[in-house]
């Protein structure tokens, strides 16, 4: 006699594809996939826009491998280029063969700590949006305490980082609190903050004791010697300690969710609120707890830029690394390993993007044309399996995402 408990009605069997939990083999193929299906298509966007292809086109019926030659010579040497400015070339700029790697670090520091930033509140089932207003702030608390604050160099550094730090965690956790408070909701709180935190910005560097003199320019004082995170290369290469401060945030948020009993209920919240509460959770304090600590870690960016590249705030400080972020977490599945992954991935883009360019003349606009179609084919797992044949998983990251606007 089977022991069996039956199975409540509308419940799928267990073993079936319904059932099965995602394999993470079978979600790294995805991601592999989806990156290689951008580069395709990048591939024939570079063919079109080649001016020798289009013109073997005009007869390609006559003589369709003049075409097949050019676009396949326009796509190899756009590509080379683009690993070259990444990874490796006998010179660049006279910083030698380590210069495409020092750059792609560089790039890449901002975005994993954004990326983790994201990926931590997507993990709890909320939406930052609103990263680059928490990286603006972060930028420019850490530089005011990097200029404004006479300390010794290691004190000094330490607490413009955690100024940096901090300015990110409260915004981060004001939005969180007006979720807890009066529902509302994250998306939109996060947006209309960033356009808050612009606009302070702009207003900020048109002032006084923050504007740097002779107050013609809309840029800031210049952060102290003693504040400035320290070159890990040397001079000329430019990558900073901010590397490794990224690293340390992705075993720490890795550490969170895996060994802590804070990430644990955040994790039980992310999964079923109603659950979490039902369990005697203090839901509202959680979602306040888990965007201060994003927003905490999109402050560090924001400190790191400043701090580490350019050493002083300008209104273009954060760029688009905001949102960029969160085309990382998405990428790296919201996992801070893999998040490391795509932010190197998407560092090396950047990098090498303007290689690309003055090598070649693709336009490095070309580069955030690819970012979008990972993107595209990261959020539609069942459009990369039907291309590329694999075999059905688990739920994607679109539906993972999708589920949390119900909430």
């Amino acid at each position: 006699m089977s022991t069996d408990a039956p199975a409540r009605p509308g419940t799928p069997p267990a073993g079936s594809p319904a059932r099965r939990r995602p394999s993470r083999g079978g979600e790294l193929l995805v991601t592999a996939f989806a990156v290689l299906g951008a580069l395709v298509v990048g591939a024939v966007l570079i063919a079109i826009g080649d001016a020798r292809t289009r013109a073997a086109a005009s007869y390609f019926f006559s003589y369709p491998w003049d075409t097949l030659t050019n676009a396949w010579y326009a796509v190899r040497d756009a590509y080379l280029a683009l690993l070259e400015g990444a990874l490796y070339s006998p010179d660049l700029s006279g910083k030698g063969a380590l210069g495409p790697v020092s750059e792609t670090l560089v790039n890449a520091t901002p975005l994993v700590l954004g990326g983790l930033a994201v990926a931590l509140a997507f993990r709890v089932g909320l939406f930052n949006i609103g990263a680059q207003g928490q990286l603006i702030l972060g930028a420019i608390a850490g530089a005011w305490l990097g200029f404004a604050v006479d300390l010794p160099a290691g004190l000094h550094l330490v607490a413009a980082l955690l100024g940096g730090l901090l300015g990110g965690a409260l915004w981060g956790a004001l939005v969180g609190w007006l979720k807890a408070r009066t529902g509302a909701h994250e998306v939109i709180t996060t947006i209309m903050l960033n356009y808050v935190a612009i606009n302070l910005l702009n207003l900020l560097l048109t002032t006084r004791g923050f504007q740097r003199p002779p107050y013609g320019q809309a840029i800031s004082e210049q952060v102290d010697g003693s504040a400035r995170l320290p070159l890990l290369l040397g001079s000329p290469l430019r990558v900073h300690a901010g590397l490794l401060l990224a690293l340390l945030a992705a075993l720490g948020v890795h550490w969170l969710f895996s060994r802590a009993r804070l990430g644990f209920r955040l994790r039980a919240v992310g999964a079923n609120p109603d659950a979490a509460r039902t369990a005697g959770m203090d839901v509202g304090r959680l979602q306040v707890v888990a965007m201060g600590l994003s927003g905490a870690l999109a402050g560090l960016a924001g400190a790191s830029q400043v701090l580490g590249v350019s050493g002083s705030v300008t209104g273009s400080v954060a760029g688009t690394i905001g949102f960029d972020a969160i085309t990382v977490a998405l990428l790296g599945r919201n996992n801070p390993w893999g998040v490391v992954g795509a932010g190197l991935l998407f560092g090396g883009l950047r990098a090498g993007g303007v290689q690309m360019q003055s090598a070649t003349g693709v336009p490095v606009d070309l580069v955030g044309v690819l970012q979008a179609l990972i993107v595209l084919f990261i959020a539609a797992p069942a459009l990369v399996r039907a291309v590329f044949r694999l075999r059905a998983g688990g739920a994607g990251v679109g539906t993972e995402l999708a589920g949390g606007w119900s909430r």
